[in-house]
């Protein structure tokens, strides 16, 4: 299990997901494996091993402003304990939490300064 504050998670989200996969493949050798059999999110993988998310944005979905641009995820203990703490040293809840089922629950926030990242409270046995 990720401990309590450290990285989690990298999710890149982009309007061309072809290109960035590509990209990351022709710069870093990157192999990607299509996430639940269906298209639209991609696990990145290293040397065997997982190392980020590779996001396909639509349009029509509440991302037409959206710009491309990587999302990082910070493990957390307890996240509704956690999104109190956020609240009261300043920070703001953009998206109450929400589960995707065999990785989390995940909330995405903003800290007093207005940097956004999500906040995951892992699944049991993710690493």
């Amino acid at each position: 299990m990720t401990a309590h504050g450290a990285f989690h998670w990298n999710e890149l989200r982009t309007w061309d997901a072809e290109k960035a996969k590509k990209f990351y493949a022709d710069a870093l050798g990157w192999t990607y494996e299509t996430m639940g059999g269906q298209g639209g999110y991609w696990i990145a993988m290293s040397s065997g091993k997982p190392v980020g998310g590779i996001f396909q944005m639509q349009k029509g979905q509440g991302m037409d402003d959206m710009p491309e641009g990587w999302s990082v995820f910070i493990a957390v203990d307890d996240l509704d304990k956690r999104l109190k703490a956020l609240k009261k040293a300043g920070g703001r809840v953009d998206a109450e939490p929400w589960v995707v089922p065999g990785v989390g629950r995940i909330a995405m926030v903003a800290d007093a300064g207005g940097a956004d990242q999500g906040w995951m409270e892992p699944a049991e046995g993710l690493s």
